[in-house]
């Protein structure tokens, strides 16, 4: 089996994830997390089995971000051999790139390099906001080259209800709650939801009042609701109703989402494959909730074509 070498590319602010996306495939030095200001990240990878962290031939070799110093503390507690000035100086040396940040609006000048030189891509989310540019990333998607979605979509909370969903019959309410801002964190809403059963959605309706609030009609007229509480202690929260049952969980094991999502990375790489239709269709959903807000009025998913 050929060895996959990977690099990460970070930072955006208050996003750890270059942290946990190497640790889980590098292994990581404890004594270097600790002088980090990461200490949540170091606690759940603390909690983690050693036969838990690695992918058989894949390692992260190189890292860069736009803070050299916040690199090498990367590479000391991640283990990655090499720190680089550019980015552009990881082309041809690794196989892959895995761009671990949020800040949307640079991911399309963050990966283009990569993807038009036959690197496999994987984007952290959202993917994008902007039509255009999902035009752009969708050939990448389609050709197995670039993945990007949230962990959330394989939360371990959400295993009890992706296995029984058959036998809740008509789904009535669907509720997804999260922190921070509908931009960044309502995509994990989207995906756990649509990770547990594909929804065909008719119409997309952003409110706000104290909260973001972003309503999906679907065509059979379940409502499915996520709301972004802003400022608000820890909250990944799902919820589902139906004429027979209910389903609540608090999504909390970061650790193992993030393991599934990046084990699927290594299995695109591997097969050159990947299915790209919820990216795609969710992106749509976020595209169609930024209309809806600048309109004030509810948006048709099929206004936005791609």
């Amino acid at each position: 089996m050929k060895k996959i070498e990977l690099g990460i590319i970070g930072f955006s602010e208050g996003n750890g994830h270059p942290y946990s996306f190497s640790s889980i495939i590098n292994g990581y030095d404890s004594e270097a997390f600790e002088k980090t200001d990461w200490s949540v990240i170091h606690n759940y990878l603390e909690k983690k089995d050693k036969s838990e962290f690695g992918f058989d031939g894949v390692e992260v070799t190189h890292v860069w971000s736009q803070d050299k110093e916040e690199s090498k503390s990367l590479a000391r507690c991640a283990q990655i051999e090499n720190v680089v000035d550019k980015k552009e100086q990881m082309i041809g040396e690794v196989d892959g790139v895995i761009i671990a940040r949020d800040d949307y609006e640079n991911h399309l000048e963050l990966s283009k390099e990569f993807l038009e030189n036959d690197h496999f891509v994987f984007i952290d989310k959202p993917l994008c906001l902007d039509l255009e540019e999902l035009k752009y990333f969708k050939k990448f998607l389609e050709k197995g080259r670039l993945m990007s979605e949230a962990g959330v979509r394989y939360a371990t909370e959400l295993d009890e209800l992706r296995s029984s969903i058959d036998s809740f019959g008509e789904i009535k309410s669907i509720k997804g709650t999260v922190i921070n801002n509908l931009n960044k964190y309502g995509i994990h809403m989207l995906y756990g939801i649509f990770g547990v059963e594909d929804f065909e959605i008719e119409t997309v309706e952003y409110d706000k009042g104290k909260t973001e609030n972003l309503r999906l009609r679907t065509l059979d007229n379940t409502f499915i609701d996520i709301e972004a509480l802003g400022k608000s202690p820890l909250t990944f929260q799902f919820d589902f109703w139906s004429e027979k049952k209910r389903f609540h969980a608090e999504v909390k094991d970061n650790f193992m989402m993030f393991r599934r999502m990046l084990y699927r990375f290594v299995r695109m790489i591997r097969e050159r494959q990947n299915d790209p239709s919820l990216t795609i269709k969710l992106m749509r959903i976020l595209i169609s909730a930024q209309l809806s807000k600048k309109r004030g009025e509810s948006i048709r998913l099929d206004e936005v074509k791609i």
